[in-house]
């Protein structure tokens, strides 16, 4: 693996690691290679049933520092042209990665080590799990540079600390602490800079101790039921709880559970 790579990755064990390397513009999502790093590494670990868990951090001090402003200054890259070729490039750039982690299969933990603004707090929010360094901080503030979230960021901010507080996020555009986003729940822990790998590798470990087949189908029912109606997360509930059913892992764990002891899991 190329160590210039835009988006690094490590295996320990069952979980992946993914790290951010473009720290020379605070890992900034923009230009062709990093859109397709992430729809390639994604769909890698998809293809890798050995991964359980996988976790996302940055490179340097940020974690990643959304848009590359100097772009949007000099109207190069996806900011180039008029309205209508900002929108394609949109489509065409920073939108492909919400897109790509809505086909992650594996759970995905935002290993927030430094400051996480605008696409970079939309970044941590497509993760399904979100701890941070002390040290980092958020902002959704794309009104302050008098553009808006184009990478989706006013459908998944809400979803991840409510409506109200999204709201007064996305229009003050103010940036909060690692303590004010844990006590709104935009991450669920804190811990001081020199744990934070610790803390997200022992979590990510303590996911992947469970059955690969079961953390991939209730990562899917998690996402699906952000839009379904309960009847429709009931009926797929019981589809996919049927073939859960089937499964040798689960056997195991019911014959471990009665023997009072800890179940060993298909690799």
């Amino acid at each position: 693996m190329s160590s210039d790579a835009p988006l690094l990755l490590e295996r320990h064990g069952n979980v992946a690691v993914l790290t951010i390397n473009r720290p020379q513009t605070r890992n900034a999502l923009s230009g062709e290679e990093v859109f397709s790093a992430f729809e390639s590494r994604f769909a890698e670990l998809n293809a890798d049933k050995g991964v359980r868990a996988a976790i996302l951090t940055g490179s340097g001090t940020a974690f990643c520092s959304g848009g590359n402003v100097a772009d949007m200054r000099n109207k190069t890259g996806m900011f180039g042209g008029g309205a209508a070729e900002v929108t394609e490039g949109y489509r065409v750039g920073i939108q492909r990665i919400p897109r790509a982690f809505l086909t992650l299969e594996v759970p995905i933990i935002a290993a927030v080590n430094g400051p996480a603004m605008g696409a970079g707090c939309d970044l941590a929010s497509m993760c399904d799990i979100r701890i941070a360094s002390s040290s980092a901080k958020f902002a959704e503030s794309f009104v302050k540079l008098g553009i808006i979230p184009g990478d989706g960021g006013c459908w998944l901010l809400p979803r991840v600390v409510g409506q109200s507080k999204a709201a007064e996020l996305a229009l003050t555009g103010d940036t909060i602490s690692a303590d004010e986003a844990l006590r709104i729940g935009l991450v669920s822990r804190v811990v001081a800079p020199e744990e934070l790998m610790a803390a997200a590798l022992e979590l990510a470990g303590r996911i992947a101790a469970n059955p690969r087949e079961v953390l991939r189908w209730t990562k899917q029912l998690l996402r699906q039921a952000q839009t379904q109606t309960l009847d429709q997360a009931l009926v797929e509930a019981g589809r996919v709880q049927g073939l859960a059913h089937q499964t040798a892992d689960h056997h195991e764990a019911v014959n471990a559970f009665f023997e009072k002891r800890p179940p060993v899991f298909s690799k």
